[in-house]
Order: C-alpha cells, then structure tokens, then sequence
C-alpha cells in the first residue's frame, strides 16, 4: 500500500469519525471543543501517526510501553501529546515517565507513588487520571468505585503530578450509556472534591456517542480511524 493511498484511508476514518462526533455533540447539546480526539496507535506503525499529525491529530494514545517508547522517539518533533492508557506495570514506570503527557490508567497506590518519583526525576509534571473498574472487579485494570476519592487525594498532592480526572472502559454485556452515566457521576464527585480534575476519558469506536451524552471530554479511538485491517507491528 502507497502512502498516498495509506493517507486518504486515515483521512476517510478521520472525516466519519468526525462526523460522528459532531452529531453526537448536537444530539448532547455539546461543542464540538469541549471533547479531545485521541488516536489510538496501538500496532500500528509510526507512519500512520505522522499521517495522523499531518491531518491535524494532536493527541495519540498508546497502550504498551515497548510499543509507545519507540514510536515516541519516531515521531519526534511532531508537537504531539502522548496518552498512555493501557494497564500500567509499576516497574515500567520509569519509562512511561519519560514520555507520557497524560496517563489514564493509575489504579493503585502503588502506582501512585512509582509515577510520581520518576516524573521528579525526568523533571517532568504528568497528568494523571484515576481509571475506575464500573464493573467493580479491578481484575481487569482500575480502581472500586468506593477506592476513588483516597486514589484521587493521593495524585493531587503527589509532586510531578496533575491530578486530571477519571477514565473508564464500559464493561462487557452492560448498555453503554449506563456505565458512563456512572461515571459521570464518580466524576462530578471527584470534581467537587477537587475542581480543576476536570477530565473524563470515555467512549472508544464503539460507544462514542453514548460517552459523549454522558460529558465525556476525551474519546479514544481507534478502530474508527486505522481500519480493522492487519495490524503493522515493528
């Protein structure tokens, strides 16, 4: 595949993309501003990112450090912020510290305090978001619902740290709007807590306007904008 042909596929998924967003924004009574695009890359190549940046992406999420770290150094000089939202190991904190602008995935103390001693080493302040478990098994990555508030408390006074808000993935078998509804609500609660947590990271190809409906203001995508073709993977 040329990619002049590579590039109208991703400019294609970005326009439908797009054009979900801003009906399901109309349905919401919403902006179109008040929500964040992030570009899932996840096997994806580094090409298809710069294609990405070159239409106008600014946000691009990425799910495995060995993966991320890479493509960060490929895509250099792009101006881009980097999310990394996949399940986070504490030992590979140090390296997700590194590059990380955003981070949706901290679910455990534990994690809280890895982050933050290596974004005071690297001199970098991070955004971090409590990812919360709506189905209340943590087994799968975030935090109980009742784990929250202390979660939340805990990155806000954490140095190298910005505490952002919640992030969330609408469990299997449950109506999407439901779940983020629940959401919603955790994060009004984190909000009143703590004002400026303002973020709440919901809504992937699937269940974009259902989050939207229910105050998302970063969806994640990837599917809708990459195509279910063969994944590259270097």
């Amino acid at each position: 595949m040329t990619e002049t042909t590579r590039r109208d596929e991703i400019a294609a998924g970005l326009a439908e993309v797009e054009a979900s967003i801003a009906e399901a924004c109309r349905a919401a009574g919403r902006a179109r501003e008040e929500l964040t695009l992030i570009a899932v890359s996840k096997t994806y190549p580094a090409s298809d990112v710069r294609l990405l940046a070159a239409l106008g992406v600014t946000d691009v999420g990425e799910n495995r450090d060995q993966e991320a770290s890479v493509k960060v150094r490929e895509c250099a000089g792009l101006d881009l912020t980097w999310h990394f939202i996949g399940q986070l190991q504490t030992n590979k904190a140090r390296s997700v510290a590194g590059y990380a602008d955003v981070v949706h995935s901290v679910d455990r103390p534990r994690l809280v305090t890895a982050l933050s001693q290596e974004a005071v080493r690297a001199g970098r302040e991070i955004t971090c978001l409590v990812q919360v478990a709506l189905d209340g098994d943590p087994g799968r990555g975030g935090a109980r619902p009742a784990d929250v508030a202390a979660l939340a408390e805990a990155l806000a006074v954490a140095p190298g740290i910005r505490l952002g808000g919640v992030m969330a993935v609408a469990p299997l078998g449950e109506e999407p709007g439901r779940a983020f509804a629940r959401l919603r609500e955790i994060a009004q609660v984190m909000r009143d807590a703590h004002p400026g947590a303002d973020v709440i990271s919901a809504g992937m190809s699937g269940d974009m306007s259902e989050a939207i409906a229910n105050g998302a203001t970063h969806l994640r995508v990837g599917t809708a904008l990459l195509g279910r073709r063969k994944p590259l993977v270097r």
